[in-house]
């Protein structure tokens, strides 16, 4: 089959590789439809991965069709239309079954496309897993597209939002406008927020944001800002979407006394000078971690079904497998409006 490897930095290519097959009888392979690009996928194309490995495929979200499944899968059959949550489980423990993959007893959680363990899903099919829990079929009322956008990035946005604590009434604010946060701005009008301050550099994607009713701004102009509309009192929920220092600090600042930050974007840092003494004194909460998709999924599926969560109006670009290189390119640039790229197999 075809699939994008990673070589090294900024050096992803679409390159023949063998095809999977299950290596257990709890395995299924998906021949995949469509995959798409992470915002976190760039800290391996930037060559700050999550392992020493080269030469494996990239990738951790998809959906597809099963076309083949070991003689212990039960709940799947050839011919499914499935979605590829981006992180699995072993399937059998009491934490994957209820859906807290990361949290695997067993301790086979992983996620697709960070290293040789686990074959990535950009690629023309992918092995599955434990697939009876690891691949899920798209339900009736989602497309495909829709689908896709839940197999890490809505997720990941609900969980963001969740996390901080956002309940009718609120005043939030989202830093970090790609796909994520301004998915995360959507969940937080959704869980009841009465005002959404959407806060990136990038005048499109803040644009964006106020189409969706947040009030956007410009990342230095944000705290004087929020601090005038909010007499001085801030924001009680805030999420971190982008995973660097300087906007973890900028949601510090941002947020009010017992207030509560939720930090989602991708951290690799280990030296961050976490103010103690202030978020001691001012009573804050503060929550960082990745999502476990499959944990979310059940709140997730009605909202899209009934249309008020949309998550497939962020995809900008719909692009063949054998431009993943180029995919790659454009994304990292920002350019021609780049926010969620979608690949499908030549």
């Amino acid at each position: 089959m075809k699939a994008l490897r990673y070589y090294g930095a900024r050096d992803v290519r679409y390159e023949a590789m063998d095809d999977p097959t299950p290596q257990s009888d709890r395995d299924a392979v998906v021949k995949v439809s469509a995959c798409s690009i992470c915002g976190s996928d760039l800290h391996i194309y930037h060559g700050h991965g999550f392992s020493e490995d080269v030469g494996f495929c990239v990738g951790h979200e998809a959906v597809g069709e099963v076309v083949e499944v070991g003689r212990a899968v039960q709940r799947l059959k050839v011919g499914d239309k499935v979605m590829l949550p981006a992180a699995i489980g072993c399937g059998a423990c009491r934490s994957c079954l209820a859906g807290n993959v990361i949290n695997c007893e067993f301790g086979l959680g992983a996620c697709y496309g960070l290293s040789d363990r686990l074959q990535g899903s950009q690629a023309e099919a992918v092995r599955v897993p434990a697939a009876d829990m690891n691949a899920v079929p798209v339900p009736d009322g989602v497309s495909m597209e829709q689908a896709l956008m839940m197999t890490d990035a809505l997720a990941t946005a609900w969980y963001g939002a969740r996390r901080a604590d956002i309940r009718p009434g609120a005043s939030a604010a989202v830093i970090g406008l790609g796909p994520i946060g301004l998915m995360a701005v959507e969940s937080a009008f959704v869980m009841g927020a009465h005002v959404v301050y959407a806060i990136d550099p990038i005048p499109e994607r803040r644009a964006l944001a106020a189409a969706a009713g947040a009030i956007s701004l410009h990342p230095d102009e944000a705290l004087d800002r929020i601090k005038e509309d909010t007499r001085g009192a801030k924001l009680e929920c805030v999420v971190e979407v982008v995973g660097s220092d300087a906007t973890v600090d900028l949601a510090l600042r941002l947020v009010a006394r017992r207030g509560t930050v939720s930090v989602i974007g991708v951290q690799q840092s280990r030296r961050y000078a976490f103010p103690l003494e202030r978020a001691f004194a001012a009573g804050l909460t503060f929550r960082a971690g990745t999502c476990s998709v499959p944990e979310e999924l059940p709140a997730l599926f009605p909202l899209v079904q009934s249309g008020r969560l949309k998550p497939e109006r962020y995809i900008s670009h719909r692009l063949p497998l054998s431009a993943g290189a180029e995919a790659y390119r454009l994304f990292e640039a920002r350019e021609a409006g780049a926010l969620k790229m979608v690949l499908a197999p030549d």
